[in-house]
């Protein structure tokens, strides 16, 4: 056989080869077995492919193949309708390779995030956690872990995998997170998807998009003075970048979040930040899911009031449509920054998510949050929200942590009494009075609570809170 024969028969069988398409389809990680897709929805399910390669999707809940062509960027995308609750269903995508998905569950799929306090896990120490490993047997709770990453720009794939609520992989999970979805999960009798993206020590500006502070002056500036630490990023959007976008826009149904420690020092700011947060991830996400945030528990801060002002500036977020927040000031612990009653932390979330959310009336979610007030001579009303069943001091027969100042905004110790489901607050040196706070103090513990046993939020009545002596 001539070399020039051996040559062509080479030579055709690798043009051959070269018009057979690659095994081009592919997922990101967060589609794999047992995850857990949002129930009575419409979702995205995305990849790669080959330029023009026919793609088909079907989920063995309705044996509905839906079709599509990967773009000249090698993307693909379809949507599809998903059932009520229940599983364990099959999920394959179809291109010139197969992928086939097994113990696929479809339920109510969480986002968690934020920074050390959401990122505790349990076999981290926490109060009572010890006794609850080994009944973490939960086959229709699923968790999805974020690792640490940091990027200049938007990433399109996260490493991690889904894996199965079991004792051994429970404590290595956000225990917050946890014991949020077990409630859920029992409440509800439902499948729990819960990822857990956050980062310790991270301030707010490194989980939003960068292009959402860069459009604004005031986030921009502020920004801009952050200073870097050792223990992660802190500049705009480098968690966002890597953690968060990846994850978009896999459907939730809602986000959690834990964090404010590391943003005390500029708590005015803060009140700009994190709505504008809650903003950008439901604008990528095109999605105006719930956003539900724990308030900063006490803590021996570093500089007078910071920490009562960060509090503060939770909870003016609440303006925002579709938040909630839960009060931890009788859970805390002033002299640790971690405090370990992760449990009460995770169900007080899961109380708000029912009532809000799922639309559990009888659940009551919420302590006492400032309404209003009104001037009445010499004293200030204060009216609430949360107050159905009434007011109670707790641990003591008078009220604690009330101020009240003049037309000069110098706040003074005050005298507080319940009246009814309002509050009143006088000083005898305030005759004048236009103005009160609450539980203004980084390690303020009050004992102001509704009947139902959950404590009042630290406020400030007036417009400039960060501004106050």
């Amino acid at each position: 056989m001539s070399r020039f024969f051996l040559f062509t028969i080479t030579l055709s069988l690798a043009l051959i080869h070269s018009i057979v398409p690659a095994k081009a389809v592919s997922l990101p990680k967060i589609f794999g077995n047992h995850m857990v897709l949002q129930q009575n929805a419409e979702v995205t399910i995305w990849g790669w492919g080959n330029p023009g390669e026919e793609v088909t999707v079907t989920g063995s809940w309705n044996q509905e193949a839906v079709k599509t062509k990967a773009s000249n960027l090698a993307q693909w995308q379809v949507k599809l309708k998903t059932p009520a609750a229940g599983g364990p269903f099959s999920m394959t995508v179809k291109g010139h390779n197969a992928i086939n998905l097994e113990d696929v569950l479809i339920g109510e799929v969480w986002l968690c995030s934020g920074q050390s306090n959401m990122e505790w896990t349990t076999n981290a120490g926490i109060d009572n956690g010890a006794p609850e490993i080994p009944k973490a047997n939960f086959p229709s709770i699923r968790f999805f872990t974020v690792p640490h990453r940091s990027a200049d720009g938007a990433q399109i794939d996260v490493a991690g995998e889904w894996v199965v609520c079991t004792p051994q992989t429970m404590p290595h999970f956000s225990a917050v997170g946890y014991f949020f979805g077990r409630q859920i999960h029992q409440t509800l009798n439902q499948p729990v998807g819960l990822i857990n993206s956050s980062w310790g020590g991270t301030p707010a500006e490194v989980w939003i998009n960068p292009e959402a502070i860069a459009q604004n002056q005031s986030l921009a500036q502020a920004a801009a003075k952050l200073e870097e630490v050792p223990w992660g990023p802190v500049k705009p959007g480098k968690a966002y970048n890597a953690m968060i976008a990846p994850l978009i826009p896999y459907r939730v149904a809602g986000a959690l979040w834990y964090q404010g420690e590391a943003n005390v020092s500029d708590p005015g700011n803060y009140a700009q930040l994190l709505p504008a947060l809650i903003q950008n991830w439901r604008q990528q996400w095109q999605q105006d899911f719930p956003f539900y945030l724990v308030q900063l528990a006490p803590y021996k801060y570093g500089r007078p009031h910071e920490g009562a002002m960060l509090r503060e500036a939770q909870r003016r977020t609440l303006t925002t449509p579709g938040t909630g927040m839960v009060v931890i000031s009788d859970i805390g612990n002033k002299d640790d920054i971690h405090p370990r009653n992760k449990i009460d932390v995770g169900l007080r979330l899961a109380n708000l998510a029912l009532a809000k959310t799922y639309g559990k009336k009888e659940v009551t979610y919420s302590g006492p949050l400032y309404k209003s007030m009104q001037v009445e001579g010499n004293k200030i009303r204060i009216n609430f929200d949360h107050v159905e069943t009434g007011l109670v001091v707790k641990n003591g027969k008078e009220l604690t942590h009330f101020e009240i100042a003049g037309p000069d905004n110098r706040f003074v110790p005050a005298s507080a009494k319940i009246s009814g489901k309002t509050v009143l607050v006088q000083a005898p040196e305030i005759k004048n009075p236009v103005a009160v706070r609450f539980a203004w103090d980084n390690i303020a513990e009050p004992n102001l609570y509704n009947k139902a046993g959950l404590p009042a939020s630290t406020f400030h009545t007036g417009a400039n809170f960060a501004e106050s002596n």
